[in-house]
């Protein structure tokens, strides 16, 4: 098997780090590796399994002989850093949203769009961790029986926004701990994470949807290929370390379909596992996936109204196959496919 040249932009974070355990772990055919952050942390030491790491400024000269360059800094250097890569010859695997909605640009979950690869013009745009683990769900059940219209409520970890985040929450939780609970003394007008809900990730825009519930909408109509697809969002941030959750209505376009029928489809799908067993109290929940691969689905159920409607509980890791795992997949398929 041939080994390949690879770079991580964003080396640092929370995701980059996945990124890195993720690549070896997955056996990635590895010839060489570099690990590209900002210019503050350039010189710091990241250790592997016993060995270090430097990590080296990202700049656009940081691409020469790089065959695949994982992305995952922010949008803002995405757009700097990924033209140079490109021109340098890399394939580049971009964790931001700064390509995403780019018509020649494809955005893919390998399990569910894999053949939209091959259309790729040296970038490859992973979706957002919420979409991608609400696409790949539904991609079994679109192909069987169609899908007309998703609802979807969405219980996003603290992880998800970074670690500044989780730092922020975990001094919220020892601050009331210190104080016996006594929560209201948190300052309620910068909406605290611990003890609290915020239904708001990211800005608002004009349609007083969040830039997150838009990036949901938009990329799964792009990823499953339906512009038809009726999607709406609604995208809270929740008191949970890691794994993201969400509350999904689905309407079928085929008649007399049933929950066993439902069941059936997911089960087949091998990055799916069904924890569906109520009456005992198993069903997923952020603690059991955090730190496993894979979408976990339970609560499944027909809508008691509605002859075409389901209703579904899907639970994954935001930092793996939300980001950083389904980066790796991409790289596996482009070696898999004979495109790289």
């Amino acid at each position: 098997m041939n080994k390949y040249n690879i770079a991580i932009v964003g080396a640092t974070g929370l995701v980059g780090r996945k990124i890195l355990d993720c690549l070896f772990k997955e056996n990635f055919p590895i010839k060489t590796i570099k690990l590209l952050a900002s210019k503050r942390s350039a010189g710091k030491l990241i250790t592997h399994k016993s060995k270090e790491y430097l990590v080296e400024e990202a700049k656009q000269s940081s691409f020469r002989n790089i065959d695949i360059a994982f992305f995952t800094a922010g949008a803002s250097t995405s757009k700097r850093l990924v033209p140079p890569a490109i021109e340098a010859g890399a394939i580049v695997i971009d964790n931001t949203s700064a390509f995403r909605m780019h018509s020649e640009v494809p955005l893919v979950v390998p399990e569910v769009n894999s053949h939209a690869l091959k259309k790729h013009q040296g970038i490859i745009a992973n979706p957002n961790c919420s979409t991608i683990q609400l696409a790949l769900s539904l991609s079994p059940i679109q192909k069987s029986y169609g899908i007309k219209r998703i609802v979807a409520s969405t219980y996003q970890s603290i992880s998800g926004g970074g670690s500044e985040s989780i730092n922020k929450f975990k001094n919220e939780i020892l601050s009331a701990v210190k104080k016996d609970l006594k929560i209201d003394e948190l300052v309620y007008e910068d909406n605290p994470f611990a003890f609290n809900l915020i239904p708001q990730i990211d800005d608002f825009t004009d349609n007083e949807y969040t830039k997150e519930e838009m990036k949901i909408i938009n990329e799964t109509k792009k990823i499953l290929e339906d512009k038809n697809l009726q999607i709406a969002a609604t995208c809270v941030r929740v008191p949970v370390f890691n794994s993201h959750s969400e509350s999904v209505y689905i309407e079928v376009e085929k008649a007399s379909v049933n929950k066993k029928d439902i069941m059936t489809c997911l089960s087949e799908h091998p990055s799916i596992y069904l924890v569906d067993d109520p009456k005992n109290q198993k069903y997923p929940t952020p603690l059991m996936t955090s730190n496993r691969e894979g979408i976990y689905i339970g609560r499944i159920r027909k809508d008691p109204d509605i002859d075409k409607g389901f209703h579904l509980w899907i639970v994954s890791d935001n930092l793996l196959k939300g980001a950083a795992l389904n980066s790796i997949h991409i790289g596996k398929a482009l070696i898999k496919e004979g495109i790289i």
